[in-house]
């Protein structure tokens, strides 16, 4: 490859990744871990070295090549508990490891200290940070600790979430007369009723997925917009359900329609109820996690 092409690859990434240029690198030096630190260095058994292979990506690496893939595979160490806390990661010898430059080893570190994942101090080094400090929202931890050992938790923890954002993104949208988002919604039920009789579960699960999508924009609440955009990302690659229902049925339409009715006629508590009902459809949801307003 010649060096201009080289150049442009690496240009290329860095815009991608929304890192500065690759002379900008050396503006924020990882050192290295101190002789007495390195003890106990990280083990690399077991690692697939040949980034090339790996062969899930999240949304956060896909298409950045060696870069995206050291990500991935050194957060997925990190969050599985390979490399604990506090555990010292010097760039060198991840570099020997899996045969990649300082530089991409740079730009990795800096992506995993962005999502909380390692911290780099002078004269101490680049280190594993506890869970306590980790982005727990960021889209790529999720699907790492949703792959790995703590993938029930994960799984517990986003159905929480949702039992107690959907409800309210529900009673916020009964008080918003779109016509024209609560016709589109109207029509996602109708392409979920095809799809169901069809057999088509890929169709049923976007129009699902539209449907909440859609809900969150019309309850009007930017913030509640944002985080509900997380959570739908994450139940996609949590391994649980997309969005409303473990598996299409005709209980799981029927909820979707009532939610609709309830939009239309401007009830607020009864498209929050039937939100709710939707989301005990999951097994593993639990109504109790978070009670439903009380009437006043």
């Amino acid at each position: 490859m010649s060096t201009l092409a080289h150049t442009m690859m690496t240009a290329a990434r860095s815009v991608d990744s929304g890192l500065g240029a690759p002379g900008d690198l050396d503006r924020y030096p990882y050192a290295e871990a101190p002789v007495a630190d390195r003890v106990s260095p990280p083990s690399w058994e077991g690692v697939d070295t040949e980034l090339g292979r790996v062969g899930r990506r999240t949304a956060g690496s896909r298409g950045r090549g060696l870069h995206g893939q050291l990500v991935q595979q050194l957060g997925q160490m990190i969050v599985s508990g390979d490399l604990g806390a506090d555990r010292p990661l010097v760039p060198e010898e991840i570099g020997q490891r899996f045969e990649v430059s300082r530089t991409v080893v740079r730009e990795s570190l800096r992506v995993l200290e962005a999502k909380g994942l390692v911290s780099a101090r002078p004269n101490v080094g680049t280190r594993v940070r506890p869970v306590s400090d980790w982005n727990l929202l960021d889209p790529d931890i999720i699907e790492w600790r949703a792959f790995g050992p703590q993938r029930d938790d994960q799984r517990r923890e986003l159905n929480e979430l949702r039992w107690t954002i959907e409800p309210l993104a529900a009673r916020l949208a009964a008080g918003h007369g779109r016509e024209d988002v609560q016709q589109r919604l109207s029509d996602m039920v109708e392409i979920m009723g095809h799809a169901y009789a069809q057999g088509d579960g890929i169709t049923f699960s976007r129009a699902d997925a539209e449907f909440h999508s859609l809900l969150i924009q019309l309850a009007g609440n930017r913030m509640l917009e944002h985080l509900s955009g997380i959570v739908a990302a994450a139940l996609q690659v949590s391994g649980g359900p997309a969005t409303g229902c473990d598996r299409p049925g005709e209980a799981c339409l029927a909820h979707h329609a009532r939610i609709v009715d309830a939009l239309a006629a401007g009830d607020a508590l009864g498209a929050e109820t039937a939100m709710r009902q939707l989301l005990t459809v999951h097994p593993e949801v639990e109504p109790r996690v978070v009670p439903a307003p009380r009437e006043h």
